[in-house]
C-alpha cells in the first residue's frame, strides 16, 4: 500500500503544474505565430534565449513537458528545445523562493546560474553535435481540433482560438505524453519507498556522492520546488553542497518522462547528447560549489520545510480533474479501437 500511496502523492501533487503546462502549450500553439516561435527558439544562438526564458517560469519537470513540446512542435530548434527543458524545471521564481528560505542567499545565487548555465550548455551541444530536422508533428496536420498554424491563421475566429487552447493542451499533448508521465511517476514511487533518504546521504561528499545523486534523481519525478527540502534533508545529513547542488540540477531534469519525451520528440543521439551534457556539466557545477565552499569557508543557513500544499484543495481538485482527462482518453482510445476492429 506504501507505493499505491506514493503514487497517488506524486500524481496529486504533479497535477496543478501539468495541467497549468497543458493550458500554456495551447495558447502557445493557438495565440503565439510561428514566425515568432522560431526567430527566438529557431537559430542555434537561441540555446541562450531558451535558457534565459525558461529559467523564471514557474513549471516543474510535469509542467514543462506539454510546453516543451507545444514549442517544439511550433518550429523552436532542437537545442533550443533541449535548453528550454534543462532551465525550465531546474529552476524557477517559486523554487528561487523557497530555496532562500531553506537554505539561504548563497545557495539561492548559486542554484539559477548553474541552472542558466547547464542549460545552455545541453543546448550548444545538441546544436554542434545534434542532427536538426522539422519536428514530424509539424510537417502534418494534426488530428481533432488542433489546427496547424498554417490553417489558424487567419481562418480561425478568436473564439475557436480559445476553444483550441483547450484541446490541443488537453487531449492532443496529454495523448502523446500520459503513458511516459504514468511511467515515470510509478518509477519516483519505486524510489521514494524503497531507497532512503538516509541511504543516499550516508556517502557525503565528493564526485561518488555526486554519481550517486545523479544516479537516484534519474528515475525520479520531482520538481525544483519540491526537490528543495528533499536537499536540505541530505545536507542537513551530511551531503556537501555541491552534492546537494547536483541533486537539485538532474532531479527534476533527467526524470524518466522527461527522457522519453526527448527520445520521442528530438531523437534518440539528442537524448544521449542531453544525459551527457546535462550531467556533466552538473557534475561540474557541484565540484565547483564544494571547492568554493570549503575555500571561502561559506555556510548554509538550513531550514527543514515541507512541501505541505500538496494536501491542499486546489492540489486534490487538479488531480481529480487530471485523471478525468486521462480516463476520457483511455475509454476514448478503448472505443477507437473496438470500432475498428468491428469495422
Amino acid at each position: 500500500m506504501t507505493l499505491i500511496t506514493n503514487f497517488i502523492a506524486l500524481f496529486v501533487e504533479s497535477a496543478p503544474y501539468l495541467l497549468l503546462g497543458m493550458f500554456i502549450a495551447g495558447v502557445i500553439h493557438h495565440w503565439v505565430p510561428r514566425t515568432a516561435v522560431e526567430k527566438v527558439l529557431g537559430q542555434k544562438g537561441s540555446v541562450v534565449n531558451a535558457a534565459f526564458i525558461g529559467a523564471p517560469l514557474p513549471l516543474c519537470s510535469c509542467s514543462v513537458i506539454p510546453v516543451a513540446m507545444g514549442v517544439r512542435r511550433s518550429g523552436a530548434s532542437k537545442a533550443s528545445t533541449a535548453s528550454f527543458l534543462v532551465a525550465t524545471p531546474e529552476t524557477g521564481v517559486d523554487s528561487i523562493g523557497i530555496t532562500y528560505a531553506l537554505m539561504g542567499p548563497v545557495m539561492t545565487i548559486i542554484r539559477p546560474i548553474a541552472a542558466i548555465s547547464s542549460a545552455i550548455i545541453t543546448g550548444f551541444v545538441i546544436a554542434i553535435w545534434g542532427n536538426e530536422e522539422a519536428s514530424p508533428q509539424t510537417l502534418q496536420p494534426a488530428k481533432k481540433c488542433c489546427h496547424s498554424h498554417a490553417q489558424e491563421t487567419p481562418t480561425l475566429s478568436w473564439r475557436e482560438k480559445a476553444i483550441g487552447v483547450f484541446t490541443y493542451g488537453f487531449d492532443k499533448l496529454l495523448a502523446d505524453f500520459m503513458r511516459w508521465l504514468l511511467i515515470g511517476l510509478f518509477f519516483a514511487a519505486l524510489i521514494v519507498t524503497f531507497v532512503p533518504a538516509n541511504w543516499m546521504a550516508s556517502y557525503g561528499s565528493g564526485p561518488f556522492a555526486m554519481l550517486l545523486m545523479v544516479l537516484i534523481s534519474i528515475p525520479m519525478y520531482i520538481c525544483a520546488t519540491a526537490s528543495t527540502p528533499i536537499a536540505v534533508g541530505l545536507l542537513m545529513a551530511g551531503i556537501s553542497p555541491g552534492a546537494a547542488l547536483v541533486f537539485m540540477l538532474t532531479g527534476p531534469a533527467t526524470n524518466i518522462a522527461t527522457l522519453m519525451v526527448i527520445k520521442n520528440e528530438l531523437g534518440k543521439r539528442e537524448l544521449y547528447l542531453y544525459l551527457i551534457a546535462l550531467i556533466s556539466s552538473a557534475l561540474a557545477a557541484g565540484l565547483l560549489v564544494d571547492y568554493l565552499f570549503t575555500t571561502f569557508d561559506w555556510s548554509l543557513a538550513l531550514d527543514h520545510g515541507e512541501h505541505s500544499d500538496m494536501q491542499s484543495f486546489l492540489y486534490n481538485a487538479s488531480a481529480v480533474i487530471l485523471a478525468g482527462l486521462m480516463l476520457r482518453q483511455l475509454v476514448s482510445s478503448w472505443w477507437s479501437g473496438r470500432s475498428a476492429v468491428s469495422a
